[in-house]
């Protein structure tokens, strides 16, 4: 695919832009550079056996489950322990708005 002038007018529209001359034509030599790679990516057959995905069965692909069970880790007293100030439960911090 070739960048012409419209749609480079329209792509730096849309970006909110402002190039100069030297700086579009170096722009769409780019793009379609990088157009032209994308092209040559879609020829490629990436298509993979229905029964696998990235070499694993889909079996293997499942997020394990486990018990959902609580705890009773009390942690807030522990992080608040380390903290520099804090009062009643709550971290003391230096006021930084008016």
């Amino acid at each position: 695919m070739q960048i012409d002038s419209k749609l480079l007018e329209k792509l730096e529209r849309l970006s909110m832009l402002d190039l100069s001359a030297e700086k579009k034509e170096q722009i769409a030599i780019e793009l379609s550079e990088i157009l032209g790679f994308v092209e040559n990516l879609e020829t490629l057959n990436i298509q993979m056996p229905e029964d696998s995905q990235n070499g694993f069965q889909k079996e293997t692909l499942k997020t394990p489950m486990r018990k959902d069970v609580p705890i009773d880790s009390n942690i807030a007293k522990d992080v608040l322990a380390h903290a520099p100030q804090s009062e009643e439960g709550f971290f003391i911090v230096p006021k930084i708005i008016e």
